[in-house]
């Protein structure tokens, strides 16, 4: 049978299980039915510390998540990756550390992972390890006390994105926190043409009123896992199958997705990656270049939507508010945030429907944003609002 075959099996069988996600997406708070306002809390970059040994912001996660728990607005909570810092290890206990202190949101929970708990693992100061020129071998990151490496498997990435998989994502079409929201995995959908897509459990779809919520595993700081792992001349074809694969499933996880918005009567949609795309950290522009076919494929489901699509991101750390899909748009953040004119990152793209936000992250107090989408509203594109979509940033001391 042909490939056309199966996508059209796979679209009828994610269209049959989409309304019942939407169906559980409603907890009974407020109004019901598909045109109540809803509010979700947004953050990420998150729990961090300055060394493997800080762990200031790990003991403040609790209040925090309480502060959460306490606004009765509040449905659903969205972690945009990074569960640490590029500074802290990357370890089994550590992230099932991260597991535990979740099961105490009073909602459910949907996490994208980031590139510290898994594609920058390889960095000796996250107890990776380092090339070693002399020997072409990697020399890993030891444990004084015990002599073994530090890091999950040496820091192997392909490795560290498992556990993270064992850990967050044991259960397909399953949430964190409360685990009361159904979400449709990209796992749960076959696709016998890629049948390697199955793996990527992380990549999760569902809806709420009307509004499509979507994640990508994209990993930032790294050229989308580009840059070549443990500091070796060249990527190892480990490496490069990694990127090139999971870049593959990404772009069909928002083929699956906006052709679900388009023939499913869908008014908005939320994409959510942690992959800051168009931040070059003092890097040249070919630093992102392997985010263009993300972007692209953003730019093109967008124009083709025509409705008012949302991306949600961390990496860079610092709040902002703009839409880098279009020449000459408006940008608000924290200060200094402004100053480069992302647009010139991925340039010539025209997509006035689009707008992003980049959670803040890594610094105390602690910040989330209160998310809140209203369908059927067409508020202006201003500092907190575009389209249905409006926010506040909350702080917890």
């Amino acid at each position: 049978m042909s490939s056309k075959f199966y996508a059209a099996a796979g679209l009828a069988l994610a269209m049959t299980v989409v309304p019942t996600t939407a169906a559980t997406a409603d907890d009974g708070r407020g109004a019901h039915g598909a045109r109540a306002p809803f509010t979700l809390a947004v953050y990420g970059d998150a729990p961090y510390g300055t060394s493997p040994t800080d762990t200031s912001e790990f003991e403040a996660t609790p209040a925090f998540i309480s502060s959460v728990n306490a606004d009765r607005d509040v449905s659903a909570v969205i972690h945009v990756g990074d569960i640490h810092s590029g500074k802290q290890y990357c370890t089994e206990a550590y992230d099932r550390s991260i597991a535990a202190l979740w099961k105490t949101f009073a909602d459910p929970l949907v996490y994208t992972p980031g590139d510290n708990e898994w594609s920058d693992c390889h960095k000796a100061a996250e107890g990776g390890g380092k090339y070693n020129a002399a020997t072409g071998r990697i020399d890993p990151v030891l444990d004084p006390a015990t002599g073994l490496p530090v890091d999950y498997a040496a820091g192997n990435p392909v490795q560290n994105l498992d556990l993270v998989r064992r850990t967050f994502f044991a259960r397909p079409g399953h949430t964190l926190g409360s685990d009361t929201l159904r979400v449709l995995s990209q796992a749960q959908l076959p696709n016998l043409t890629h049948p390697q897509d199955a793996k990527y459990v992380e990549n999760v779809l569902w809806v709420k009123n009307g509004t499509l919520f979507v994640t990508v595993n994209l990993p930032g700081g790294s050229n989308n896992d580009a840059d070549p792992w443990y500091g070796a001349p060249t990527a190892s074809q480990e490496q490069l199958d990694e990127a090139a694969h999971r870049t593959g499933a990404d772009l069909r996880w928002l083929d699956t997705a906006f052709t679900l918005a388009r023939v499913g009567g869908i008014s908005s949609v939320v994409v959510t990656a942690q992959a800051d795309m168009w931040d070059l950290d003092g890097k040249p522009a070919s630093h992102v270049a392997n985010y263009e076919p993300i972007v692209a494929g953003l730019a093109s489901h967008t124009t083709a939507f025509g409705k008012p699509v949302l991306l949600l991101m961390g990496d860079s750390h610092v709040y902002r508010s703009d839409n880098p899909l279009t020449q000459g748009s408006a940008c608000t953040g924290d200060e200094g945030v402004c100053s480069y004119d992302t647009w010139n990152s991925h340039p010539g793209y025209q997509v006035p429907n689009f707008h992003r936000i980049v959670v803040h992250g890594s610094t105390v107090p602690l910040e989330w944003l209160k998310l809140t989408v209203t369908p059927g509203a067409h508020n202006p594109t201003t500092s907190t609002s575009f389209g249905p979509f409006t926010w506040t940033r909350i702080t917890k001391g």
